[in-house]
């Protein structure tokens, strides 16, 4: 009998393959709908165009950035047909720019957007609704933004240096002279920062720049290869001006120039200070981060005589505010440096009924030392691969609620399955809304246990 043939690399004798889309052609759509990363979804002879900068119901003139098989990725550049929900992009570099993708977008609606995209998350991955949905947490649309890095590069043709952000689908760098999305400390900074930078004698030496603002303004600059004395004046007197502290990271760890500077961040409801470095995680939304923690806390209802876990700690942005709360606040984290800095934050803020250990926490927790007697609660905040390993034992540690802060929709209704299984419901879910003027979802969930009980 003869074999049948699948999955045929090539083309049969006589058949023919449609040609690809060419980079840079540009096409006229209609925009269907939205996709779940805010991109407007077209079909055109069998291809589906994922279309940056597009909205439901509009007719676009679109240019292709890639295509690969049935699927094209491509740029509004002209809009034809408006939506009637469309607005005029508050930033001059809307479109080119690929740090803000749906500022054409109203916030309510930007809202709405990311509330669709987590219910479908976990309608169709987990099979779940929350018995309440929380209303979106979010605070000002712009001037937010309290961290950020920016692109510098010597361009050896046309002998310049480039400074700016990561253009929308390409490693090109649009020139950003005005970020409406940085808090307006930082942006007097941004706008002279160019010219500064092309001053310095080796601009060819330079890697990138990255702007803080907490309870001191900084700025870092990655250098690869030594600074004379006249190109390091040039950067203090550019940071004096500002007020701004000056980091270095050339070799090693990023240092400040005056070594006794250190940076930090406030959160003035619960009255703490914490010390970070560049290269730690911190939220870069200060007022949402607040209200993050509150809301957290609120879920999670700690009580006075309970022992609490905090997964994936960070510097003790939750772990601090908690010990505030409880007997006893256990805070793990997979980085060692992250783990020293945020006990270092604990102690300088008088709190002693913390303890804080290094772990991997992609791997089972079988034999952790830090488990102990087990937790009244838990409250966990990922990075975007989520938490498998870690939710498919939480049960065993008798938690009887589950707070989970996620970056990513996905992996979240993924984790939702797991607990299910192990007797948790999903008791309320909300987004929180960390990044304006971008469909980056975050959201927290409220996990209890079923009446039932949990499962081992």
């Amino acid at each position: 009998m003869a074999k049948h043939e699948r999955g045929l690399r090539f083309q049969p004798s006589g058949g023919s393959r449609a040609p690809q889309v060419p980079t840079g052609k540009k096409q006229r759509l209609t925009i269907e709908r939205l996709a779940n990363d805010g991109r407007g979804i077209a079909f055109v002879e069998g291809r589906t165009w994922f279309v940056i900068g597009a909205l439901a119901g509009e007719e676009v003139e679109a240019r292709v950035l890639g295509a690969h098989g049935k699927v094209v990725e491509a740029r509004t550049e002209r809009v034809l047909v408006p939506s009637e929900l469309r607005r005029p992009a508050p930033c001059v570099h809307a479109g080119r720019c690929g740090g803000c993708s749906v500022q054409h977008v109203p916030h309510d609606e930007q809202l709405a957007l990311k509330q669709r995209m987590l219910a479908e998350q976990l309608s169709r991955v987990a099979g779940v609704e929350p018995e309440q949905w929380a209303a979106p947490l979010s605070g000002p649309e712009f001037g937010y933004r309290r961290r950020a890095r920016v692109a510098v590069r010597w361009d050896q043709k046309a002998k310049k240096l480039e400074v700016g952000f990561r253009a929308v689908g390409s490693q090109d760098i649009i020139a950003i002279g005005d970020c409406p999305v940085l808090v307006q400390p930082l942006q007097p900074i941004m706008t002279q920062l160019p010219d500064m930078l092309r001053r310095l004698s080796k601009p060819q030496a330079l890697g990138h720049v990255e702007l803080f603002a907490g309870s001191s303004l900084a700025v870092l600059l990655r250098h690869m290869a030594p600074l004379s004395d006249a190109d390091l004046t040039i950067l203090k007197d550019f940071c004096a001006a500002h007020q701004a502290q000056l980091w270095l990271h050339g070799e090693g760890e990023p240092q400040p120039v005056d070594r006794g500077q250190t940076l930090g961040y406030r959160l003035p409801t619960w009255d703490l200070d914490l010390a970070y470095r560049p290269g730690d995680f911190i939220q870069v939304n200060a007022g949402v981060n607040e209200a993050m923690i509150a809301q957290a806390l609120q879920w999670l209802a700690p009580q006075p005589e309970e022992r609490v876990l905090d997964l994936f700690c960070g510097l003790g942005n939750f772990a601090l505010p908690l010990a505030q709360r409880v007997r006893e606040v256990v805070a793990v984290e997979g980085v060692q440096t992250m783990v020293d800095r945020a006990a270092a934050n604990a102690v300088s803020n008088n709190l002693h009924n913390t303890a804080f250990f290094q772990a991997d926490l992609s791997q089972p927790l079988e034999g952790a030392q830090w488990i102990g007697e087990g937790f009244s609660a838990v409250l966990l905040d990922p990075p975007r691969d989520g938490a498998y390993e870690v939710v498919r034992k939480l049960a065993s540690l008798g938690a009887r609620r589950l707070v989970y802060v996620s970056c990513n929709p996905a992996t979240l209704a993924r984790d939702t399955v797991e607990l299910i299984k192990q007797g948790y419901r999903l008791k309320r879910a909300g987004i929180l809304d960390m990044f304006p003027q971008t469909a980056h979802v975050e959201a927290m969930a409220l996990f209890e246990a079923s009446q039932d009980g949990l499962s081992d």
